[in-house]
């Protein structure tokens, strides 16, 4: 696999040119305007969410926000602007204790799933691209390990990878098969002592480096979607970065080829036997999903609502203007919504009383109040709206992506339309589809 043998063969000769001349100092070129690299107090939990956490809840929420402020946000619009990875960031994010979230036991943190999410929200606050990574990393391939794999594979797996030691991305998605993604093509059989995999995976999340790759592949003798661990050094196994994203940026995202791929019988995952299976682990991470657009939106309002103190026009801050105080207000109305959301989906998780409908519907609507929130803040910072260096820029471009992944704002509401109904729509009349 095309990709550096380690963390330091990451880091090498790609950060020496980031830091080679000392970057524009943002405060002097505009005297009004503090940039995001000292970022923002939170003033966005107007209805006191903290009220609603237990002191452990509280505590790694804290924890992540002082970290993301202080050691994340002073250099990500720079790695943004260039579409690279921090990887010197990666023992920072590790000491946080986040990674693995939910899962009890093999070095994993036993969060909450409230706090979990709330911790997500915090990387998102700070940056979109970091909580994608971690997200990728935990809330799909560890998860799926743990829900999906033998004690074996725990063992061996888990404990690496809640240390970041390891790294681990997620191939579902296919060139052909996104929002259909249960019909995906790439093909696994059987052979003596393990499986040949053959197929292609796209936007696959950390793929350009993971140690570790869960890929679901469709058995040729059962036709049914298994899962497998295929380490990043197995012989016909390439991943080439996408380029060109105008959102999420950091995130490396890449096309992975496989060829003759050959997986031992020990890393076949055997509770993965369909796509059934797979849909247990995106019902979790959707709901970690919602809460990205919420910690995004907490973060343009903290921009916002810093920018317009400090920014004068016409002789008086922006904040004094009516037209702009009521912009910020329904942003402020916006975020609360969406925190009582994503807070309820939560609450109903643990309870054991969560549907598949529930998660999409948390997912779908809160992106859709995100773009909102985020459009409003890039008129209220005017031409500076456009700069990563305001944070808002960037978040309003990072938010399109989330719209999108883990489920189409479309085929989110059809999956709790379907619930609501009874009534599947996901596909054509097949009159229709004759036409096509």
């Amino acid at each position: 696999m095309t990709v550096a043998k380690n963390q330091d063969e990451r880091e090498g000769s790609e950060r020496t040119s980031y830091f080679d001349s000392p970057p524009l100092d943002i405060s002097v070129a505009f005297p009004q305007a503090t940039p995001a690299s000292l970022f923002p107090p939170c003033a966005s939990d107007y209805y006191q969410f903290d009220d609603l956490l237990t002191p452990e809840e509280q505590a790694v929420r804290m924890r992540v926000r002082q970290c993301m402020e202080k050691e994340i946000a002073p250099f990500v619009a720079e790695y943004w602007e260039k579409a690279k990875f921090p990887f010197h960031i990666i023992p920072n994010i590790a000491k946080l204790r986040i990674a693995g979230g939910t899962i009890k036991g093999y070095g994993c943190p036993g969060l909450s799933i409230t706090g979990s999410a709330v911790a997500i929200a915090e990387v998102a606050r700070v940056d979109a691209s970091c909580s994608t990574f971690i997200l990728v990393h935990s809330s799909l391939a560890m998860l799926t390990i743990a829900l999906c794999g033998s004690e074996a594979q725990k063992q061996k797996y888990l404990p690496s990878l809640a240390e970041l030691k390891t790294i681990a991305c997620w191939g579902l998605t296919e060139p052909d098969y996104g929002s259909d993604a249960s019909a995906l093509k790439t093909t696994a059989t059987k052979v003596e002592g393990g499986w040949i995999l053959e197929g292609q995976k796209r936007w696959i999340g950390n793929s350009t480096f993971a140690d570790v790759l869960v890929i679901f592949a469709r058995n040729t003798s059962t036709n049914q979607i298994n899962g497998y661990i295929v380490n990043k050094n197995a012989p016909g196994l390439t991943a080439t970065k996408i380029e060109n994203k105008i959102g999420l940026r950091i995130v490396q995202n890449g096309d992975i080829v496989m060829k003759k791929v050959f997986v031992p019988d020990e890393d076949r995952l055997p509770g993965v036997n369909s796509f059934q299976d797979t849909n247990k682990v995106l019902a979790v991470s959707r709901v970690m999903v919602a809460w990205q657009p919420i910690g995004i939106s907490m973060g343009v309002y903290d921009m916002c609502h810093r920018y317009l103190k400090e920014r004068k026009q016409f002789g008086a801050p922006l904040a004094a203007f009516q037209i702009n105080q009521q912009k910020l207000v329904q942003m402020l109305g916006n975020i609360q919504a969406m925190i009582l959301v994503g807070w309820r989906i939560c609450k109903l998780y643990e309870a054991g009383k969560m549907t598949p409908g529930h998660a999409s519907l948390a997912k779908s609507w809160i992106t859709v109040k995100a773009r909102e929130t985020a459009s409003i803040g890039r008129e209220l910072l005017g031409g500076n709206g456009i700069l990563a260096d305001f944070l808002v820029a960037k978040a309003f471009c990072d938010i399109e992506p989330i719209y999108t992944y883990e489920g189409t704002y479309d085929i989110n509401s059809l999956v709790t339309g379907r619930e609501v109904t009874g009534l599947a729509s996901f596909k054509p009349a097949a009159s229709q589809r004759s036409r096509l």
